[in-house]
């Protein structure tokens, strides 16, 4: 072989090599690749990141270790009139017997129906079982630690951005924020209070570039309310900005698609996409209520601005705010215009952006102006909470009178069927509905955020009415309550129910103003 290094010029030429006369010189020259290493030398290790030391991760958890006590006691306390009536609103009282049908082994879209995915009522069975159905306090529990994730989250996002100081700011003024509308939205444990933490993670993992747990956290925004799915633009916006590259599409796309598919597998497929797709189109109607529905808009506008009144002056000062952030509040304020009711807990989307909107905003100004903003909205929040502890709830005195007279009339697990838009009967008095319709909304398109002009049969969702006729017929109620009030939605004005209860139904008394009818034949 060829010596790759020949010798210095000054050395002698090489002899040939015996094994009896070995060379002055050594050995011949090898090339390096050829020769093995010692036997005693290890094989190099492969490349490991160093693990962060101790100190570092203490010195990264010490900033959230120091914010988590006070917001803590922040969400405590704003949230607890959410503890004082046994119910705050019909959502609660929807989903508290929708969980009781599903834990005595209801399904979802066949046994008992709404137009919400499922996510709800698996809370509140879960709930139901663990800890029992006779009260709501632990989904109560539940709702303070949803709004305490979301207030971190909101931190993490603005300390990401603007620093630790704007990271305090926007976490508080989230939680302040978030009680400044009617306390009956605000307080309820309901869908607009769990859907916050996913729309934000959602955001939280786009901006750093996780975009399958951005995608399984749209998803989950999704199944707790449709209008979670806003999200998606201002994720998409990041996903832009990171390059928009086809495979973090992907895992965006398969992140987001993948749990609805099962969510949708575990229930009955064809339910799920028509009860929360597909099947709500006269519900979204804005035909005849234009005044009702403009008032009520006006008028949660009017409260949460009200809340917000130390924030609009440094907002309106504060110049061109990022996209994402601009995008994901108009497509919060979509979600409110989504459906054409304007109920106040629809305006709850908008304040985590909102919130990070104003702690941007506020650290443009000087440290006695930005205190002043803050003592202000805290003082609001005050105002607001005072307000859900005090305000008196005549719907749910009324449903309670209601359903004790109900309990009276009937025996464990006789059905009966009360003709209302307030569900939280059956679960305050222990009796199973006698359809899986619980209010009269879904079989007359009756809604508390619309008039009364697309109101009756051939408004129902269809199909209902076929088998409301069917499930009657086959098991009829033993009492019947009509709930209505004299409303436009009353049985006089409905051919079904009118003959139901003039072929198989007496009178039985009055509680509250609602007729009671018990079976001719009892």
């Amino acid at each position: 072989m060829r010596d790759q290094h020949p010798p210095a010029a000054d050395a002698p030429a090489a002899p040939t090599l015996t094994p009896e006369r070995p060379s002055r010189t050594g050995p011949p020259a090898v090339a390096p690749a050829l020769l093995p290493p010692p036997r005693s030398a290890p094989a190099p290790a492969p490349h490991r990141p160093v693990p962060a030391a101790p100190a570092s991760r203490a010195r990264a958890l010490a900033p959230w270790l120091r914010l988590l006590p006070g917001l803590a006691l922040v969400a405590c306390a704003t949230r607890l009139p959410s503890f004082r009536p046994p119910l705050w609103n019909p959502d609660e009282g929807f989903l508290a017997t929708q969980a009781r049908l599903l834990a005595e082994g209801g399904a979802l879209y066949l046994d008992v129906v709404d137009r919400k995915p499922p996510l709800m009522p698996w809370l509140y069975e879960g709930a139901f079982t663990l800890w029992g159905d006779t009260s709501l306090t632990p989904v109560r529990v539940a709702a303070v630690l949803a709004q305490l994730a979301t207030a971190l989250l909101v931190a993490s996002l603005a300390r990401r951005r603007w620093g630790s100081a704007a990271g305090r700011t926007a976490g508080l003024l989230h939680l302040l924020l978030s009680v400044g509308l009617n306390p009956e939205d605000t307080q309820a444990a309901a869908f607009a209070v769990f859907l916050l933490p996913a729309t934000v993670a959602a955001l939280w993992c786009a901006d750093r570039r996780h975009w399958a747990t951005a995608g399984a956290a749209l998803a989950a925004a999704f199944l707790v309310k449709q209008t979670g799915a806003v999200v998606l633009l201002p994720v998409l916006l990041l996903w832009w900005r990171a390059g928009g590259g086809g495979r973090d599409l992907a895992r965006l796309a398969l992140g987001g698609a993948l749990p609805v598919l099962a969510t949708a597998l575990a229930t009955d497929p064809a339910g799920f996409l028509f009860w929360t797709v597909t099947g709500s189109g006269s519900y979204a109607s804005f035909s005849g209520s234009v005044p009702h529905v403009l008032a009520r808009a006006l008028v949660n506008a009017a409260l949460l601005a009200a809340a917000s009144a130390a924030l609009l002056v440094p907002l309106a000062r504060a110049g061109r705010a990022p996209a994402d952030l601009r995008l994901w509040l108009g497509g919060s304020a979509l979600a409110v215009v989504t459906g054409l009711h304007f109920f106040g807990h629809y305006y709850l989307q908008l304040v985590p952006p909102l919130a990070l909107l104003a702690a941007r905003a506020l650290h443009r100004r000087p440290a006695v102006a930005r205190a002043g903003a803050l003592r202000a909205t805290a003082g609001l929040a005050a105002l607001f909470v005072l307000w859900g502890l005090l305000a008196p709830r005549p719907d749910t005195d009324h449903a309670v009178r209601l359903a004790h007279a109900v309990r009276a009339r009937t025996a464990p697990g006789e059905r009966v069927l009360v003709w209302s838009m307030h569900p939280e009967t059956y679960w305050l008095a222990g009796r199973p509905p006698a359809s899986r319709y619980l209010t009269a909304g879904l079989l007359t398109n009756h809604s508390g955020g619309r008039s009364g002009a697309r109101t009756g049969e051939p408004y129902a969702v269809p199909g209902t009415w076929h088998v409301f006729r069917a499930e009657t017929a086959a098991d009829p109620p033993h009492l019947l309550v009509d709930d209505s009030r004299g409303g436009d939605w009353a049985p006089r004005h409905l051919p079904t129910l009118r003959t139901l209860l003039a072929e198989r139904y007496r009178p039985a008394g009055t509680v509250d103003g609602a007729r009671l009818y018990v079976l001719r034949d009892r």
